[in-house]
């Protein structure tokens, strides 16, 4: 397991829990690198930007669906991260959209998807990843792991944070009501 985006594809393991930790944990790595004007901020941001909707993604399509059904009581907590990820992929849209040049307006809206991705990682680790941890066997978390890894993967041998792309998925939300 090994790829260019850090995070869950260089883990050393396959639950699922750690797998999306250890995402989360690399988001934190690259905005600390975004907030840095010396560093290859385009390169930053279109690293960051497949990670996060692949990381999403691979989420909604697998790990999701799976905890509706083993732990009901956070149906709504998991629907919440759901509608998370649209927000998410909004602020990532405005960010995209602003001149890695013009500083000012770029540290805004960096921050302002700091901001709505450290709500979202905290509410997840709290509820939706101990509800993993509590209703979920470690085999069938692996099982789960390999599937989000799948479908994470797939996903990053694309662009999937190209602009165009999250401007589609931020659409998609809004359609459904989501934004």
């Amino acid at each position: 397991m090994s790829d260019s985006h850090g995070g869950a594809g260089t883990a050393e393991t396959e639950d699922v829990v750690e797998l999306i930790l250890a995402d989360h944990r690399e988001f934190e790595r690259l905005f600390r690198l975004l907030r840095n004007r010396e560093e290859d901020r385009a390169g930053v941001l279109a690293t960051l930007a497949d990670l996060l909707v692949a990381h999403a993604e691979a989420e909604e399509r697998e790990v999701y669906p799976a905890l509706r059904q083993k732990a009901p009581e956070e149906a709504e907590e998991i629907e919440h991260g759901s509608e998370e990820h649209a927000e998410g992929h909004e602020a990532l849209l405005e960010l995209l959209q602003v001149d890695v040049e013009d500083e000012e307006a770029f540290e805004d809206k960096l921050e302002e998807l700091v901001e709505a991705l450290n709500h979202h990682i905290d509410e997840e680790e709290r509820d939706i990843l101990n509800a993993a941890r509590e209703n979920v066997a470690d085999d069938e978390r692996s099982e789960l792991g390999r599937a989000f890894l799948a479908v994470r993967d797939q996903l990053l041998e694309g662009h999937p944070g190209d602009v165009r792309n999250v401007g589609r998925l931020v659409q998609e939300a809004r359609e459904r009501g989501e934004l």
